[in-house]
């Protein structure tokens, strides 16, 4: 199948097909199809879009040069988000491959970003990255004025379990100045990690 037909079948709405022409389309990425993937990110057409977007997560990291120069630059907050959510994509795909730097500091400015589609994608990309995130996740967190930005990196931090962020979560609960739903998330947050600390502890005794 030449590479226009595929690119017309990740429009199918027969998921198995977009599968399909995903994977062929991995098997012979090249610039040429990476170009065309990353011109899709602003495309109308959701499930065109997003059948883009998790193909460029599964070619991995070739892609993310482009992601990032588009999560940083663009003036389109569609082609930022997907750009955030398809170097999401590429870390969930290739989990043995570390993130580039180019990647990680595109995904830290993002949490700057105004609009929540870009900061919340790139606090979902950072999650995904699991322990090497978590001191970015916690200066965000830190610095943030934005109780809707907040509350999802409260969550990323409590997913990944590291101890770093349990002591920031703790000191965000003690505070009284914090934002009441900021706090009460960040409380729950710790009730679910310490439920979870007790079920393991049961479940495999030392």
């Amino acid at each position: 199948m030449s590479t226009d037909a595929l690119f017309e079948q990740l429009k199918h709405p027969n998921p198995n097909l977009r599968d399909r022409a995903m994977w062929e389309l991995v098997d012979h990425a090249s610039p040429e199809v990476i170009d065309k993937l990353m011109s899709l990110l602003s495309e109308t057409d959701t499930t065109y879009r997003r059948a883009a977007v998790k193909t460029l997560g599964a070619i991995g990291a070739d892609t993310v040069s482009p992601l990032a120069a588009a999560l940083l630059n663009s003036d389109d907050v569609t082609v930022r988000g997907s750009a955030a959510k398809a170097i999401a994509q590429v870390v969930i795909n290739h989990p043995d491959q570390p993130l580039s730097e180019e990647g990680v500091q595109a995904l830290k400015t993002a949490l700057g970003d105004a609009n929540p589609v870009v900061n919340i994608g790139a606090v979902m990309a950072l999650e995904r990255m699991g322990t090497p995130a978590v001191e970015i996740l916690i200066e965000a967190l830190q610095t943030t004025d934005n109780p809707a930005l907040a509350l999802p990196i409260v969550n990323a931090i409590a997913s990944i379990g590291d101890q770093r962020g349990v002591v920031v979560l703790q000191s965000i609960v003690e505070d009284e100045a914090t934002d009441a739903y900021v706090r009460e998330a960040a409380n729950s947050a710790l009730a679910r990690l310490d439920l979870t600390s007790s079920f393991e502890r049961r479940e495999y005794p030392s």
